[in-house]
């Protein structure tokens, strides 16, 4: 090789030992999944509660919920527990056994949920083949509810279902497609329900 050529290669030889580190760079970064959110479970009169206190055994104890929507355990006779989460229950008996035992840790579980007849259960109400109230449980769905009730009757027009929710203390109405959920298969119309939840399937006009 002549000294021309030389020259010509350690000039252009730097930018062959860049080329990699700034092609590197350039790839982009992939975007994140977006988060799901779980649905929240809203304890019921009628649930069985296990309330556990961390070292205290005497403390911990396997609860109902009262009618009256109220639990008693060992130096708490009484505290609110329909409405709240798990987890709100037991903020709740933290800061009640915390007057006696120091720094307390409580957990919450829901070892049974309440019979049909509850304020938790959902109801299925209409041109349903037999329509009647369900017990909730953690993730059920529209389809379980709609095999459970036996599915939509002759007469119902199941594309103008509504689910009827209460929100904060106010009630909301969601549409539910159902008869695309059972015949097509739909299951973007298979929403997950909530305690409390009211179907209502109308008849269709001929």
């Amino acid at each position: 090789m002549g000294k021309l050529g030389m020259v010509k290669l350690m000039a252009v030889a730097p930018f062959l030992l860049l080329a990699p580190a700034n092609a590197a760079t350039a790839v982009p970064a992939a975007p994140s999944a977006p988060a799901m959110t779980a649905p929240t479970y809203l304890i019921g009169a009628g649930d069985e509660l296990r309330v556990f206190v961390w070292k205290n055994p005497d403390l911990s104890v396997d609860v109902p919920v009262r009618p009256d929507g109220k639990i008693s355990t060992p130096l708490v006779p009484d505290v609110q527990a329909q409405g709240k989460t798990p987890t709100e229950l037991a903020k709740d008996l933290r800061a009640a056994l915390s007057a006696y035992v120091q720094d307390p840790v409580v957990t919450v579980l829901v070892r049974s949920f309440a019979a049909p007849q509850s304020a938790s259960s959902i109801r299925v109400i209409g041109a349903a083949v037999t329509p009647k109230s369900i017990a909730y449980h953690e993730g059920i769905t529209a389809l379980d509810v709609l095999i459970e009730v036996g599915g939509l009757n002759t007469f119902a027009a199941g594309n103008d279902a509504e689910l009827i929710r209460t929100e904060q203390g106010k009630s909301r109405t969601y549409q539910l497609h159902l008869a695309n959920l059972l015949k097509g298969g739909d299951m973007a119309s298979n929403m997950k329900l909530m305690p409390g939840d009211v179907i209502r399937i109308p008849e269709r006009w001929f």
